[in-house]
């Protein structure tokens, strides 16, 4: 074994390295190889530039105490400063337009709440006298208060995650700011883009600090922390099928009080027929459809206050007397459990808060605000007091009040716009699914899918056309077999309730973690939120045998789907690891990796990021020769939304300079839109390449210079710095990029395309001029470029091994393995031809 001195943290196979805050390095002994993180150029002095796989066995090791950097961090210290993803200050008019489709995207599910929600609450508890009536209307105000306004305007909007809203922007805001992905795929790297912008927890707040160490720790945490999220999703998307069934059904239930003739069948049937268009017009984009229907859901909104001070002003305004919150109170004391099964049908005025955030990516979060605040909540306030106020004087008329209440001489105008608000509402909750499941896929929570991105101004507006037909058939079951609106509310209830705790749990974690405010604080919300919705959530819970239970199985189905998918990738992911070809192997195949070495590029994508990947090993032994520059490209996916252009790809070398083999991670975020095709992706990964042996090549021009003192020790505590583009100033005590001899490794040949090995036994390198060995490797880099490019992709079978349990056998052999090959494949988004790509079979033992 080697010296000590000459050993990598990466040459010991770990993942994550331990953080002080003392730049030193100090000897360890051995523990666990998972503890040290990736090799870097910058950690040793006399170290090559290249990965290394040395032995796992080391009875010492060396590792940094304190802050370092790593050598991917090179390319990303060009970006001079963050790039936002909010809106620009807008117009008067523009702001105008904006809030039109604010209405016409976000609100829509929750300003169709008083079509069913009196309606429900009534059948489940029959109205025994006025003070009923009160103290439902008493109910309904204070969720609405409580639940959207409190719980999500002023609270769970300021969660977002640079402006991405939803279940999976809260996890991957989590992860950002402490490691509990269960994917062993980070790298110290990933912090050092813009976008991630941690907030550092301040010294007195220790709390913050010893909750993000015990999430770090505890693999069973981190396990608890992916279920929940994945249980919000898989409700998300049950919302996506039950909304467009409740809404649309509920406003064609009105054709009952306008056509006395009409039967539930053809109610059914006309619903079918609303909701076949509605998914129709979907491709269309959010903002087309928004900008459509955002006067259309205003005139709603407009309707509802109407309707509301008409009824107040013409029956009995007395109902006011509901904000007093003493008669809720009166409400459960005179009815009991009548009361507490009618919270299930009450929690449907808050239906589409969910969605409010969900879809927090497509508008900024001071434009939602300030649209529920002073038109949506109102608007809805009025409403439900003009029903009431109907109510007290035709209590007959319960069981379809909306409808009901509206003046006879405006019911079909009315009728209209409550259909055509009833879809732009499904769509509110249809976007919302498409913007979860884009980011579960991204962050590797779901089969990969084809996403169609339908507006070039808003990046975030996206269309998935499986996801998109696979609602539909299940909206059109739901509705066909559940014809009643009651069943259909308490599946509603369900669906929702069960995201709403999910965001909950979620939102106390970051107040915790990220923002640090005070316990006292934290604990109040916590307990006042999800112990109000646990009690809604016992209501629903309580009638699931009337057929809402379809809603909760198909949830589990989704859920299923997310955990086999999610626990599939990891084990190949960490097989991959595992299966590494080690350096040693490399260096005794040499620069030539034992082949012919033919002209050109090979791109061999695999998803590992650190190591060499071991389909690389069946490529040498399948072909008879190689291109003469490899470039391992891993497409990773990192916790932010956006990835700047400018800090997407970044380099290391991977052996000696001979050997013309580089590792490059293409990083985007969960929102990015991936649609350049194959010859933009080359353009701008090869000029990346470049940028980077030039910045390489600058490095180790800046540490030649003041190098007298090269065999002395000290030159480790060195007072040299480096000032990076973006102002941040390093210490170059510990040079990046520094490539000097290691006595028990062969020198890199500087010569660009040579087979054989320099004499192990030279003291130095080949003198060779910097200028001249930089434009002799560009100048090899644009010879291969015109040479061509191929993709080198390899084909995996997933297959559990025979000792596995039967229950891994079947979720991988089955399962994960009907996924895999029935999932969008990660090339397909550069548009490759066939010409260029080159595919190996490998089969992983997980």
């Amino acid at each position: 074994m080697a010296n000590p001195k000459t050993k990598s943290p990466h040459s010991l196979g770990g993942e994550d390295d331990p953080e002080s805050y003392e730049s030193r390095w100090v000897f360890q002994e051995d523990e666990d190889a998972s503890e040290i993180d990736d090799f870097d150029a910058a950690d040793l002095r006399h170290q090559p530039m290249f990965d290394s796989e040395d032995e796992d066995n080391a009875e010492q090791r060396l590792v940094r105490t304190g802050p370092r950097i790593d050598s991917f961090d090179v390319e990303a210290l060009e970006v001079p400063g963050a790039q936002r993803n909010d809106y620009e200050d807008v117009s008067v008019g523009k702001g105008i337009l904006l809030a039109f489709q604010t209405l016409g995207v976000v609100f829509g599910d929750v300003g169709t709440s008083p079509l069913y929600t009196f309606s429900v609450m009534f059948r489940k508890a029959p109205i025994n006298g006025n003070e009923d009536i009160i103290g439902a209307l008493s109910l309904v105000l204070y969720t609405l208060i409580l639940i959207p306004l409190l719980k999500y305007v002023l609270v769970v909007l300021w969660a977002n995650d640079d402006g991405e809203g939803g279940t999976f922007a809260l996890y991957s805001l989590i992860c950002r700011n402490a490691k509990v992905s269960l994917l062993p795929n980070q790298l110290p790297s990933d912090a050092r883009i813009s976008g991630f912008r941690l907030k550092v927890p301040s010294p007195e707040l220790e709390r913050s600090l010893k909750i993000k160490e015990r999430l770090e720790t505890s693999l069973a945490l981190k396990k608890i922390l992916l279920l929940v999220v994945l249980a919000g999703i898989s409700m998300v998307i049950a919302n996506g099928v039950v909304t467009p069934a409740m809404s649309v059904l509920s406003s064609v239930n009105g054709l009952k009080v306008g056509v006395d003739a009409i039967k539930q069948d053809e109610v059914v049937m006309i619903s079918v027929a609303c909701l076949i268009a509605l998914f129709s017009v979907q491709k269309y984009g959010t903002s087309k459809v928004g900008l459509a229907v955002g006067p259309a859901l205003f005139i709603w909104f407009c309707s509802l206050a109407g309707i509301g001070i008409y009824n107040l002003v013409k029956y009995d305004s007395s109902v006011l007397r509901a904000f007093n919150p003493i008669h809720i109170y009166y409400f459960f004391a005179r009815n009991s459990t009548k009361a507490w099964y009618s919270l299930g049908g009450c929690l449907l005025c808050a239906t589409g808060s969910e969605a409010m955030f969900a879809d927090l990516c497509y508008f900024p979060v001071r434009s939602v605000q300030l649209t529920f605040v002073f038109v949506v909540l109102p608007c809805l306030l009025l409403g439900y007091l003009g029903q009431a106020a109907y109510l007290m004087e035709n209590h007959a008329d319960a069981g379809n009040a909306f409808y009901s209440s509206v003046p006879s001489g405006a019911f079909w105008p009315t009728f209209l716009i409550a259909n055509i608000a009833a879809l732009i509402a499904s769509r509110a909750m249809t976007t919302a699914t498409f913007s979860c499941i884009k980011q579960s896929a991204a962050l590797g929570c779901f089969p990969r899918l084809k996403i169609v991105h339908t507006s070039r101004k808003f990046m975030g507006q996206i269309y998935i056309p499986v996801i998109n037909w696979f609602l539909l058939a299940v909206s059109l079951v739901f509705v066909c077999t559940i014809s009643s609106v009651d069943e259909i509310g308490n599946a509603y209830g369900i669906a929702e309730l069960g995201v709403m705790m999910m965001t909950t749990i979620l939102v106390t974690l970051v107040m915790l973690l990220i923002w640090q405010i005070r316990i006292i604080v934290v604990l109040s919300f916590a307990v006042v939120f999800l112990g109000l919705e646990l009690t809604f959530f016992s209501s629903v819970l309580w009638s699931v045998t009337d057929g809402s239970w379809i809603i909760l199985v198909f949830a589990v189905l989704m859920f299923f789907i997310m955990f086999v998918w999610n626990y599939g990738s990891k084990l190949k992911y960490e097989t991959e690891v595992k299966q590494k070809l080690s350096m040693d192997l490399m260096r005794e195949l040499g620069c030539n990796l034992g082949t012919i070495r033919a002209p050109g590029i090979g791109l061999l994508y695999n998803e590992l990021v650190k190591g060499i990947p071991g389909i690389f090993g069946h490529f040498l032994t399948t072909l008879p020769a190689i291109h003469s520059m490899i470039i391992f490209v891993s497409i990773k996916y990192v916790p932010v939304p956006m990835v700047p252009q400018s800090e997407r790809f970044l380099f290391r070398r991977v052996c000696q300079r001979s050997y013309h083999i580089f590792r490059c991670i293409a990083r985007y975020g969960y929102k990015d839109v991936r649609k350049e095709n194959h010859q933009t992706f080359e353009q701008l990964l090869m000029e990346s390449l470049e940028k980077f042996i030039r910045r390489e090549a600058q490095e180790r021009s800046l540490e030649s210079d003041g190098d007298d003192d090269s065999d002395s020790e000290d030159e480790y505590s060195g007072s040299r710095v480096l000032i990076a583009p973006n102002g941040s100033v390093y210490s170059l005590g510990v040079p990046l990029l520094a490539d000097f001899i290691d006595t028990n490794i062969p020198v890199p040949n500087f010569e660009a395309s040579t087979s054989e090995d320099a004499n192990p036994e030279s003291p130095k390198p080949p003198v060779v001029d910097a200028e001249q060995s930089l434009e002799r490797e560009l100048s090899f880099i644009r010879n291969a470029k015109e040479s061509g490019v191929v993709y080198l992709l390899g084909h995996g079978d997933i297959r559990a091994r025979k000792d596995s349990w039967f229950i891994k056998k079947l979720i991988i052999n089955y399962f994960y393995s009907f996924l895999r090959k029935n999932c969008r494949r990660g090339i397909t988004n550069l548009s490759v031809p066939h010409s260029h790509l080159m595919q190996v079979g490998m089969t992983y033992m997980v």
